[in-house]
């Protein structure tokens, strides 16, 4: 089961891009999309020490561009040309390139692992154990289908709509997402961040987003027929006729698409207030009378509930209809669906091409399967993270590196702390509650400080499904088990091999996982300029998310609470709203602009982020005399080696699903639309008005 967070990313690396999104900036038209001439050679060794690429790379750049005219093109015009995307990826950037280098590495630990010897330590044993029966093809190919012949046994079993609850309480614990039908999980209280509750949420699809359902232009429908003849092709693959095959893939996109038109846009859930509805099961099973709740709950280990947050009430409203008015016949079809779709990478090789030719391929316009080493290292991160964490920490992770980290990080709290202060529009009511929330902030670095244990999973060699499910199931347990239960704020929601980070708002905590802080992105071999300008910049980022849209709305300990007076709460969203105007005029792909309203938080966050690195850098040099270095001045290094985490390639598919899904802009708007903002950024460039790069009096500033 997956908890419903109030969690800000960065970015999202390639590790998590199986249905997830990737960041941008402001162009007229989007960075060329370089592709290879020729499939690039599968690699046959894993590495046995992470690569060095300095934090400031000047072969990256494109030194006969303008820096005044495009930044972006003049610090990634190089790495764009020499970087063409991999054939198993929908995109590539300094983020997705280090993710792989990770994993690689990854690789060479889980291949040791995975040796029986005497001395393996528990840990080791389940992460090797576990990437040896994902690696085992033979053994998988073999089994076919075989593994889903108990659930959808189950499923035609079913004696009538009643019976859904039984099987759902069940599925949903081997199943990561929501898939089926809706969701349910844990999550902390949005009225009491002390405690844990349960929470069910609206769900029930296949497709990245409910726009796919409801849009009604040509491509939509495109997307829609493909979609179709994919689940035609998984349920022939089951056992199912062609005709009955399509039949039921019609039906699927039927369900499917009654169940969207009452969920909540992605740009309404970024309100949480949209997303409370405290409710006893006795409420829910007045929306939802048709669903035997109570059933539901016990099957699910709780039977003393007593409350719980249903985040859409009119999903759950317009799902008591399809209860009433679907028949029996059509939800096992679409449960057969679900079935195969959600455990279609843990089957044999005509399952994981089909899931990938229509998710990957159409989708996102990835052209080949990834080898499978690459996809057993992303399953045991997802399942095991925290037990090859610290393998990966053992190995890359100083404890320099943390201290110096720690030190930035501290620094860019203080330049908040005097932004704050120092603000203009902000009265001081709201100036002291947020300086209070600032100072609660919890920092976590580089892994957690207590590590999951893993003993009661048992994971098997030569059985990679049902490690998989047993895996799953043992996650969605453990969080279960939380409810009714004070909240644990040790834990962390990204394993340490990550290559991204967040701020979680209802833990009110910043989180940088090991895997984000290796060079080129944190730099220990370089000066502090870039190092500011990249790392400094992130965790001004997520810093900057406890007062965004979003997080402005949760308190230092992490209640839902308006803490704002309301001139202040309106002079913010007037500063927020020219981003929103700023970033709206820039083009993702063809015709289609940003949806503003969607990534305003994370422009914002840019925006104020590199402001506070850019300070705190400032701060921590105070009274040093800096040489140029390179030919660039320290404050040209800063701004370069803040923009270069920022070089990517997008296949145009995949920028279309982002448009759509992804909170964050393009890379190339994730640059030039924050330096077009910011004097120091023309100071050091000896840019002028008129220049492309600077918005001069039209320049955004909110923090």
């Amino acid at each position: 089961m997956k908890r419903l967070l109030m969690i800000f990313l960065l970015a999202l690396p390639m590790a998590a891009q199986q249905q997830k999104p990737a960041p941008e900036k402001p162009k007229p038209t989007p960075p060329p999309i370089v592709t290879p001439t020729e499939p690039a050679k599968p690699k046959e060794h894993p590495l046995t020490a992470l690569p060095y690429t300095p934090s400031l790379d000047l072969a990256s750049m494109d030194r006969t561009a303008d820096p005044c005219a495009d930044f972006y093109q003049y610090v990634c015009g190089g790495w764009m040309k020499s970087n063409p995307i991999p054939p198993d990826q929908a995109s590539w950037s300094v983020y997705g390139k280090l993710t792989e280098e990770n994993g690689e590495f990854l690789w060479g630990i889980l291949e040791e692992a995975a040796k029986p010897a005497a001395d393996r330590i528990p840990t080791q044993q389940k992460i090797g154990d576990y990437f040896e029966a994902c690696m085992d093809e033979p053994r998988i190919e073999s089994l076919g289908s075989t593994p889903l012949n108990s659930v959808l046994d189950e499923i035609a079993a079913l004696k009538s709509k009643g019976d859904l609850a039984n099987l759902l309480a069940e599925q949903h614990q081997k199943d990561y997402g929501s898939g089926w039908l809706f969701g349910f999980g844990s999550d902390q209280d949005y009225g009491d961040a002390t405690q844990v509750i349960a929470f069910a949420h609206a769900g029930g699809l296949s497709l990245p987003d409910r726009d796919y359902y409801t849009k009604t232009d040509t491509k939509s429908k495109e997307t829609r027929d493909k979609y179709v003849r994919h689940v035609t092709k998984m349920l022939e693959l089951i056992g199912e006729s062609k005709a009955q095959a399509e039949k039921d893939a019609q039906t699927v996109l039927r369900i499917e698409t009654d169940l969207a038109k009452p969920a909540l846009t992605r740009v309404e859930r970024r309100n949480p207030y949209n997303l409370y509805h405290k409710m006893t099961p006795a409420q829910l099973s007045a929306l939802t009378p048709l669903f035997e709740w109570k059933l539901y709950l016990v099957r699910s280990g709780l039977i003393t509930i007593n409350t719980m947050n249903v985040t859409e009430p009119k999903f759950f409203k317009a799902l008591n209809n399809e209860l009433k008015t679907v028949p029996l016949s059509d939800w096992k079809a679409y449960l057969r669906w679900h079935a195969v779709h959600s455990r279609a990478a843990y089957l044999s090789n005509a399952f994981v091409v089909e899931d990938f030719n229509f998710f990957r391929k159409t989708l996102r316009g990835v052209n080949e399967l990834p080898p499978r080493w690459k996809r057993c290292v992303r399953y045991v991160d997802r399942d095991l993270g925290e037990a090859m964490g610290q393998e990966f920490v053992r190995r890359t992770f100083s404890a320099d590196t943390k201290a110096k980290t720690v030190d930035m990080t501290r620094r860019i709290e203080a330049a908040m702390e005097s932004e704050i202060k120092a603000l203009d529009w902000m009265t001081d009511a709201t100036k002291q509650r947020a300086i209070e929330k600032l100072h609660a902030v919890a920092n976590k670095i580089g892994y957690p400080d207590r590590w999951r244990d893993y003993s009661s999973l048992d994971v098997k060699r030569g059985d990679f499904f049902g490690n998989a499910t047993r895996a799953t199931v043992f996650e969605s347990r453990r969080e279960l088990a939380k409810i009714g239960k004070p909240v644990d704020r040790g834990e962390w929601g990204m394993t340490p091999p990550t290559v991204n980070a967040y701020y979680n708002a209802q833990m009110n905590d910043i989180n940088f996982p090991a895997g984000v802080l290796q060079p080129p992105l944190y730099d220990p071999k370089l000066d502090d300029a870039p190092n500011y300008g990249n790392t400094g910049s992130t965790i001004g980022h997520e810093l900057t998310h406890a007062f965004d849209d979003e997080g402005r709305q949760f308190d230092g300990q992490g209640n839902l609470k308006d803490w704002w007076t309301p001139e202040d709460a309106k002079k913010f969203e007037e500063r927020v709203q020219c981003v929103r105007d700023q970033y709206a005029q820039y083009t993702v792909v063809d015709d289609i602009k940003i949806n503003s309203k969607l990534t305003s938080g994370e422009d914002v966050a840019d925006l104020g982020g590199t402001l506070l690195a850019y300070i705190a850098w400032k701060d921590a040099l105070a009274n040093q005399h800096l040489e140029p270095i390179d030919g660039f001045t320290p404050d040209q290094r800063f701004f370069i080696g803040f923009a270069q985490w920022a070089c990517e390639n997008e296949r145009p598919e995949n920028l279309r699903v982002n448009a759509i899904t992804n909170p964050h802009s393009p890379g190339k708007y994730r640059v030039n639309g924050i330096v077009s903002n910011m004097p120091e950024f023309e100071k050091a460039f000896n840019c002028h008005d008129g220049n492309p790069m600077v918005r001069g009096a039209k320049a955004c500033k909110v923090w």
